[in-house]
């Protein structure tokens, strides 16, 4: 098997993880109330020794969740031209940056 790590969105899941997904208890995550994301979100924050944990489904949402936590509005993010967020994700990062909260 080759492992593509290049971005979330070219991942192909395997018939183990497929089976996985169809026969996981579920619930709305909206509210709560998904079984399955409160447990891996608990073993994260154990893991980590932490008191949360937050599912993010996407490295997008993960990687805007960092820079929003790290930055300001009117803050320069430094990074490699040939990075993934400066390639790819440059409105998001302007979104975060002009986006100022009352």
């Amino acid at each position: 098997m080759i492992i593509d790590l290049r971005s979330d969105t070219v991942t192909k899941p395997t018939k183990a993880m497929m089976d996985a997904m169809m026969n996981a208890k579920v619930g709305d995550d909206v509210f709560g109330e998904d079984p399955t994301v409160i447990a891996l979100e608990e073993k994260a924050a154990t893991l980590f020794g932490k008191e949360a944990g937050l599912f993010c489904p996407s490295g997008t949402m993960t990687n805007q969740i960092a820079i929003k936590a790290h930055t300001q509005p009117g803050d320069e993010l430094i990074c490699d031209v040939n990075s993934h967020i400066y390639n790819y994700e440059g409105g998001g990062i302007s979104f975060i940056q002009a986006y100022k909260q009352n």
